[in-house]
């Protein structure tokens, strides 16, 4: 009480005194706070019952008030004073002391504060940066300490500081052989320092008792010793960082946040000295890691994809805790957020670090995580542990956007091969092999679920995880958010390596070639005479009722141009009359028309082409002349399965149609060269024994109309599964044959798809041509 009513009056007699220079006030307050440790016999008191934070805050105040008052840059007689007074150094010891209780809280708050609201840049004084220094040695100490809040606002602001100058984190990396040789010295050294020490208003007694506890400062704390070039990080200590990793683990999730974003400032700082004591000399790689292993442990063993799938988007820090409700809506919930949320701050922390540390950070997610722990889930023998990993691992690649991270979890699930696949080589990395080979697993079942009613079929979207929840649609939809990645190694290793050498081509010369139907040997036929390749095509499947085709090419009665290319509406009307006009069943139905196929096309080839284009994909196929066409030609495993898929359309399930569907039409969309011949030209001259996708469609074709003549009131059972299909028709009586009904719906949707996509993609090569 006593106190209290002494620093009343204390205000009042300033208040009506004649207000003195800003320094001598300034060295008033700062000897007030001295002379209580000589004065007071009472040191357990706390803090709050003294003088101190008042004086402490009006030396802040006044600091403040003569930057304001000089010219930008200059450094007035207060913080003069400060800094040769050292006074930043003994308030330290003050603080590490505790000494009242509750000083350590006080001196973090008058750090954090001086830095936060002086201009001119502090840290480069070795006054400040070496206590600077030291106090953040106290910080993250002890966990749930009452200082919590004031260790990571001032770590915050040191970090700020970093980031407006990042050269400036250089008096950061504290050199461990250094600092202890200088221990070792510190005992001659302060009895020299005691002698020559300024006056800061301490007792010698408690000037040598401060440079007792004071070990000595790093080869960071000298400008000539915070170079780069000098500076051997191998044995430095980056203790910003171990202070802020330690304040990670604590309870109260607000430091935690706070901790993650001064991470996030110091990982992006470009300072390669930094970069490498960061990633050498922390536990920031491992604490990365070790979250992420236990958020994933925490997981049930076996969770519903479309929980997985559907979670609401998560961004690291806005996490917002509800277990009842987390719980109620299905178990594990919590977890699968906790999980996500973790995974997006790596991603992000990733995303923002310097390079060099980039790598390394996201190499060692995948040595301690992917291969770790999800390879040995993903290789299980389990069919429903299989769909839970896999669908936890479909959404960690929707997630992931860091190019390093990106590039990392590519090779850990696709290996590193860049030379082109055969029979042979396919299950040189098992966990790829697998992955594929998942993709037509054997638990494929028509699920016991009620038909899709709600699912576009023109759209061919996937239907919900809930009717298809199978290992092969999750692992397709895998591949399909893959190929969509800003990744080019993905498209190499999956497909274009196969296709480099466009050794699918007849090699023979054409007086030597066997007559050739769909890429197999047989009588010559013309495909200009076939009806399906004709130009009297059907009113329903002409093209000329599409804005599209303003820009169509005129008609010409050869297959190709001079560049050899084939012209669109040869390439166009051979995929919408595939299908033979008593399997279809689109244009009884009103807005299933092509010209909704071209609207997507046109939007998500533009996109695919975004992405694309940094990548050196030139627009004309390689010259056969500087082709291999002599190597055998494997299409690879990838368009191996997903071909084989394709040929059983007629007899497989809806959902895993139009999700091979879906995959097949991502690799048309891609604008190289030779994946669209591949894919999409009719008219190639196949080697023998080679199949493409157009031959593929060809023969199911070919078995459809073989099958049509068993199946009695063919097109209008047809109609009726479409209108199901639409949710046109309420569900009625069962359909014989419905699983060859919908395939062939699927079908017939999927030719005017690659119709639409070959016109898009020739409408933007011409268009962009010179």
């Amino acid at each position: 009480m006593f106190s209290k009513f002494t620093s009343i009056l204390q205000h009042a007699v300033e208040a009506l005194a004649p207000s003195l220079p800003l320094q001598e006030d300034f060295v008033y307050h700062w000897k007030a706070i001295t002379h209580y440790y000589i004065e007071t016999s009472d040191d357990k008191a706390p803090v709050t019952d003294t003088n101190i934070p008042s004086h402490l805050e009006q030396m802040l105040d006044i600091l403040t008030q003569e930057e304001a008052e000089r010219e930008s840059g200059e450094t007035g007689p207060c913080m003069e004073y400060l800094l040769h007074h050292k006074i930043l150094e003994t308030l330290y010891t003050l603080g590490k002391a505790d000494c009242p209780p509750g000083m350590k809280q006080q001196v973090l708050t008058f750090y954090t504060k001086l830095l936060a609201h002086i201009r001119q840049p502090l840290l480069p004084h070795i006054n400040v940066h070496r206590p600077v220094q030291k106090l953040i040695r106290l910080c993250g100490e002890v966990l749930a300490a009452p200082t919590e809040n004031e260790e990571i606002q001032f770590l915050c602001i040191v970090c700020a500081k970093l980031k407006q100058d990042p050269y400036l984190v250089n008096f950061f990396l504290e050199n461990k052989s250094k600092r202890a040789e200088a221990v070792k010295t510190r005992g001659a050294d302060a009895a020299r320092d005691g002698a020559v020490a300024p006056d800061t208003g301490q007792s010698p007694a408690e000037e040598q008792a401060k440079h007792q506890e004071e070990p000595q400062a790093a080869a960071g704390a000298s400008a000539s010793a915070c170079s780069p070039t000098n500076n051997n990080n191998n044995g430095s200590n980056y203790n910003l960082v171990t202070s802020l990793l330690n304040l990670t683990k604590s309870p109260d999730g607000r430091i935690v946040v706070k901790a993650c974003e001064g991470l996030m400032l110091l990982v992006s700082l470009p300072e390669p000295a930094a970069a490498k004591c960061l990633t050498e000399n922390t536990e920031l790689c491992e604490l990365l890691t070790d979250k992420l292993v236990s958020f994933y442990k925490a997981l049930p063993q076996s969770m519903d994809p479309l929980d997985i799938e559907t979670v609401e988007s998560v961004n690291w820090g806005l996490d917002v805790y509800n277990l009842k409700e987390d719980a109620a809506v299905f178990a594990g919930k919590r977890a699968l957020i906790s999980f996500l949320s973790w995974l997006d701050y790596c991603d992000q922390l990733i995303k923002e670090a310097q390079k060099s540390a980039a790598a390394v950070m996201a190499k060692t997610v995948r040595e301690r995580f992917f291969v770790s722990v999800m390879e040995p889930q993903l290789m299980q023998t389990s069919e429903v542990g299989i769909l839970t990993s896999t669908a936890l691992l479909n959404r960690i690649i929707r997630q992931v956007t860091s190019e390093a991270l990106m590039q990392e979890m590519v090779y850990f699930l696709l290996g590193e091969d860049e030379e082109a696949e055969t029979q042979a080589t396919i299950s040189q990395n098992p966990l790829r092999h697998r992955l594929i080979e998942h993709c037509d697993h054997l638990s494929d079942e028509r699920p016991n679920a009620d038909p899709v009613t709600s699912v576009s079929v023109q759209q061919l979207s996937p239907p919900p995880l809930h009717v298809c929840s199978q290992i092969s649609i999750m692992t397709l939809r895998l591949f399909e958010q893959l190929i969509q990645k800003p990744n080019q190694h993905i498209l190499h290793s999956l497909a274009l390596r196969s296709l480099e050498e466009r050794n699918y081509l007849e090699n023979k010369p054409q007086e030597e070639r066997e007559p050739l139907e769909n890429g197999q040997p047989h009588d010559a036929v013309d495909l200009e005479e076939d009806p399906l390749f004709g130009d009297d095509v059907s009113p329903d499947s002409r093209l000329s009722g599409s804005d599209w085709l303003s820009s169509s090419p005129p008609m010409s009665p050869d297959h190709s141009r001079c560049d050899g290319k084939t012209e669109v509406h040869k390439i166009v009307n051979s995929f919408l009359c595939l299908v033979p006009d008593e399997a279809k069943s689109s244009y009884h139905v009103e807005g299933t028309g092509y010209d909704t196929y071209l609207r997507d096309a046109h939007r998500q080839f533009r996109d695919y082409c975004g992405v694309c284009q940094r990548w050196d994909w030139r627009g004309h196929p390689k010259p056969l002349e500087k082709c291999n066409l002599d190597m055998p030609f494997f299409e690879g495993h990838f368009l191996k399965v997903l071909f084989d898929r394709m040929g059983r359309i007629l007899d497989q399930p809806y959902d895993v149609n139009l999700q091979v569907t879906a995959v097949l039409s991502k690799l048309s969309l891609l604008p190289h060269p030779h994946l669209h011949e591949y894919l999409l030209d009719p008219y190639i001259n196949l080697a023998p024994g080679c199949r493409s996708l157009f031959s593929v469609i060809v023969r199911v074709v070919g078995d459809l109309m073989l099958r049509i003549q068993r199946i009695p009131d063919f097109t209008p059972k047809l109609l009726l599964v479409r209108k199901r299909l639409l949710g046109l028709e309420p569900e009625g009586i069962s359909i014989d044959h419905m699983t060859l009904l919908e395939g062939v719906i699927v079908l017939e949707e999927f030719c005017k798809e690659l119709a639409a996509i070959a016109f898009v993609k020739y409408h933007a090569a011409s268009t962009s041509s010179p």
